[in-house]
């Protein structure tokens, strides 16, 4: 119940805080990207360019076939566009408090509002590419139905996910800057261990469960779900309740960890 109370209480401090939380989205984007002559561009061009490689090497040069009888580039974007959201969430909100020091020296703004500003910039850009995913689709003779509104139940679910990481993870690297490396690892990890240009039919029987404790096969595979597979994400029951069972505990685990961490961070910073 304790910790329900504090959700609630982050949610309502987010609703007062939108207008703050938008105006640090948009100073996060242009300190990125500050200096290029694209600007903001480059946030979009280079996903766009990583997903014509894998295009080209897979489709071109392996001569990869249809997947489940979906041309493959349409199989691959539809997992590859659900892990740049996650990969720059996390890669951007490990460094979110060290980032906003003269925030963190303010007593009364919430330092743990600045690990969403980073997910809330990288959802920006994940809007964009939903949008491309729909023209893709549509190009290919893929018209939209219900089954795409899921999309939206997968985002608050991923989000959740990665705000509970954000907030270990930022709060940790003030006292040990070791864990962004640590963090990249994971996420090179994450990216091998992810169905997301490799299909999870072709996995022996046997190591099929173990790959579905990865949090992240819920999320890619719940995006074929809406563009491919037809498929409710309440048919898979036992999966839904695996999933927040550990965004549950990552939640509370990054929580507790940031509060108890918060009032040191000035004296470290």
């Amino acid at each position: 119940m304790i910790y329900m109370k504090l959700f609630m209480n982050f949610v309502l401090d987010v609703l007062r805080s939108r207008r703050l939380l938008w105006e640090l989205t948009k100073k996060d984007f242009r300190v990125r990207y500050l200096g290029s002559y694209l600007g903001v561009i480059w946030a979009f061009i280079q996903p766009m360019i990583t997903v014509l490689i894998f295009w080209f090497v897979f489709q071109v040069g392996f001569k990869s076939m249809p997947v489940d009888n979906f041309p493959f580039i349409l199989w691959l974007v539809t997992g590859m566009f659900p892990w740049f959201f996650v990969s720059d969430s996390v890669s951007g909100s490990v460094g979110a408090v060290l980032e906003n020091t003269y925030l963190v020296k303010k007593v009364v703004f919430r330092v743990s509002l600045l690990p969403l500003v980073k997910i809330i910039s990288a959802l920006l850009v994940h809007f964009f590419f939903i949008g491309v995913l729909f023209v893709m689709y549509l190009i290919y003779g893929f018209h939209p139905t219900i089954y795409n509104l899921q999309v939206v139940y997968y985002l608050f679910a991923v989000i959740c996910l990665l705000l509970g990481f954000s907030w270990l993870t930022s709060a940790l690297i003030v006292f040990l800057k070791d864990i962004g490396q640590v963090v990249a690892m994971v996420l090179q990890f994450a990216f091998w261990m992810t169905p997301i240009f490799w299909s999870f039919k072709i996995i022996p029987p046997e190591y099929q469960l173990i790959l579905k404790l990865n949090p992240l096969y819920y999320i890619v595979e719940g995006y074929r779900n809406c563009f491919i597979y037809n498929h409710w994400f309440w048919q898979d029951p036992w999966l839904t309740l695996y999933y927040w069972s550990v965004t549950l505990v990552v939640m509370v685990t990054g929580a507790i960890a940031f509060k108890k961490l918060r009032p040191h961070f000035a004296d470290v910073l």
